[in-house]
């Protein structure tokens, strides 16, 4: 007798309110055969579960595409595959991390669970009913993370027979008309979802708040200027990228009527979530000393304490020993490997004490930011002061403290120097090139003692500060309640320990025109999202990813031995490079030779 195929995703750190930790951790010696799927009830729910073993691990470095792939962070880990996208290594032919073939195996998938769920025996009507709603979020979803990642997709509205001629087969649809259909179907999926799950067993399964959420999240993307004819200030790339019938796949054509409708899903998807429960992560009572302010506590632990109510949707795969959290933390041979540096692009981007761009607060030094100050641990550089709680909580810098355990230790000081303790010392990895490490997502009580990963947590997918961000974005494109949207953005500040929009800028003038708070959106997304799998498409969506993405990441010198040496602005020698092509990856070439009728996205 075969196992069904029961994949890692859904073993759940599941949270419950005991706090006790369950794990579905089944790992079978086969894939299932359809007909072993449908024997039982407990086979069908295994089926269920492969679906959603095809969603892309994104807390994985090495092979997710869009966590250590933009500008955010540099790390010592180039030979690893990720690291061919931010150096535009990438073709049809090889496209390194191509999600293509799985999620549409995910999508047969789905659609050969709903054909044959009506068929098991024992499992009650409203079960099935369920059962079947995941499935069709499950379709829609992995349609949309088809759009995101190559534009117009092949839409798959049925289980399509594997044996079908090749002029059968189905071409690309215009961007419009995928949008259409994923909403309808995640839409379609809300209504029979559960609004939240009510077992801890079934976390990280589908609800109709997080069929909402990515209904909302996919339209932002829709309205915004890559995928609505540049923007009202720009041109869109993608004039002449038509099908065999010369219709337009993505519209040229500029549609504030998208923002609008951006801006209703992501209201409505608010509502529900908070509706069921979820609310901004503040005073934090996780049992841990450090950090000691509590604001930056509720930063570090936001969606690391399992407990948050923050978190819409979440990734339940456990992490392993080489997966981020170690390659963030401070270097011990064998247990840690000190990799994950934060660039100077993100450190400038974090906000001063006073919550201004650190280049508009007159109260900031900005001219002297790259001089030497001195603290009670020693000398560092002045950007690294005077500013927000979620630089300090996030960002470890020379002369700081890292909030990690360590033997009897629960924090250390850290030291970036050539020959410090988490210097390079002459290695070829394992180092921080930049001279700071990452410390969101880096559990406080991580035991360093030996390699392990002694406290896991679901990676977050959604949670509410996104959403938050997302509508406050949509209203000022859309032109129309900058206030409301103020008072969105003003949520996640002032969680964040910093001042609401209007007061922190009142010295400058004040923040009331459409420019100005698309500045700050942008801002507050790129600081409140950072390394939460964002950037890679926010900068693509916005078409401005040229400007952050094709030169070289700057940090300080780690080949220093002194202070005075180390705090020098120097170019990490990794290259970096971006063209107009990378807006959108590219489908497979073998997918292109099996049907030339389908349509290759533009520049492959």
């Amino acid at each position: 007798m075969k196992k069904p195929l029961i994949l890692i995703f859904i073993f759940t750190f599941a949270i419950s309110f005991t706090g006790c930790e369950k794990y579905l951790d089944i790992v079978p010696d086969e894939r299932p055969t359809d007909e072993d799927a449908f024997r039982s009830p407990n086979a069908a729910l295994g089926y269920l579960y492969s679906i959603y073993g095809y969603i892309p691990k994104q807390r994985s470095g090495t092979y997710s595409i869009d966590l250590m792939t933009t500008d955010e962070v540099v790390t010592a880990f180039e030979h690893e595959t990720f690291a061919k996208f931010p150096r535009g290594e990438y073709t049809a032919s090889s496209p390194v991390i191509s999600y293509w073939n799985d999620l549409y195996k995910g999508i047969r998938q789905a659609y050969i669970f709903k054909n044959n769920i009506d068929g098991v025996a024992g499992i009650e009507e409203s079960t099935k009913t369920q059962y079947k709603a995941e499935a069709d979020f499950l379709i829609g979803y992995f349609h949309f993370l088809l759009l995101r990642m190559y534009g117009p997709v092949v839409i798959a509205d049925k289980q399509f027979d594997i044996n079908m001629p090749v002029e059968e087969y189905p071409l690309r649809s215009t961007y419009d008309e995928s949008v259409t259909f994923i909403s309808n179907k995640l839409d379609e999926a809300a209504q029979a979802l559960p609004m939240e799950q009510t077992s801890s067993s079934d976390y990280g399964r589908a609800t109709s708040v997080i069929a909402k959420s990515i209904k909302a999240r996919m339209l932002l993307y829709a309205a915004s200027p890559l995928f609505n004819g540049g923007g009202a200030n720009k041109s869109s790339l993608f004039s002449g990228f038509t099908d065999m019938d010369g219709n337009q796949l993505i519209s040229t054509s500029y549609e504030k009527e998208k923002w609008q409708q951006a801006a209703a899903a992501n209201k409505e998807a608010i509502d529900m979530a908070l509706a069921a429960g979820k609310k901004l992560y503040k005073n934090s009572d996780y049992d841990s000393d450090f950090p000691e302010d509590p604001i930056e506590k509720d930063l570090r632990y936001v969606f690391v304490d399992k407990q948050t109510k923050e978190l819409i949707w979440a990734e339940t795969r456990k992490e392993t020993a080489y997966d981020f959290q170690n390659k963030s933390t401070p270097f011990i041979a064998g247990t840690s490997w000190n990799g994950v540096a934060p660039t100077l692009t993100i450190l400038e981007a974090f906000y001063s004490e006073n919550g201004l761009p650190i280049d508009k607060d007159p109260e900031y030094d900005y001219q002297g930011r790259y001089n030497i100050d001195s603290t009670a641990l020693g000398n560092t550089l002045s950007l690294n002061l005077n500013r927000e709680p979620r630089f300090e909580a996030w960002i470890s810098y020379h002369n700081d403290y890292y909030e990690i355990i360590r033997g009897d230790k629960k924090r250390i000081v850290t030291n970036y120097r050539r020959n410090d303790d988490e210097g390079i010392k002459g290695r070829s990895n394992n180092y921080s090139p930049t001279g700071y490490l990452n410390k969101k997502g880096v559990a406080p009580l991580l035991n360093q003692s030996r390699l392990q990963v002694s406290v896991n947590y679901p990676w977050p997918k959604i949670r509410l500060a996104e959403l938050y961000l997302n509508y406050a974005e949509a209203l000022i494109e859309a032109g129309q309640d900058l206030n409301t949207a103020k008072e969105y953005i003003d949520k996640v500040r002032v969680r964040a320990g910093i001042p609401t929009i209007d007061e922190a800028w009142a010295p400058i003038g004040g923040a009331n025109d459409q420019e100005t708070l698309r500045e700050i959106v942008r801002q507050e997304r790129t600081i409140e999202l950072y390394l939460e799998n964002h950037r890679f498409w926010d900068l693509r969506r916005w078409q401005v990813a040229e400007e952050y993405l094709d030169s070289k990441a700057k940090g300080m010198n780690i080949q220093g031995e002194t202070d005075e040496e180390f705090f020098q602005v120097t170019e990490v020698k990794f290259p970096r490079n971006f063209s107009q092509r990378n807006y959108l990856m590219p489908i497979p070439q073998a997918e292109i030779n099996k049907n030339e009728l389908l349509i290759q996205n533009p520049g492959y």
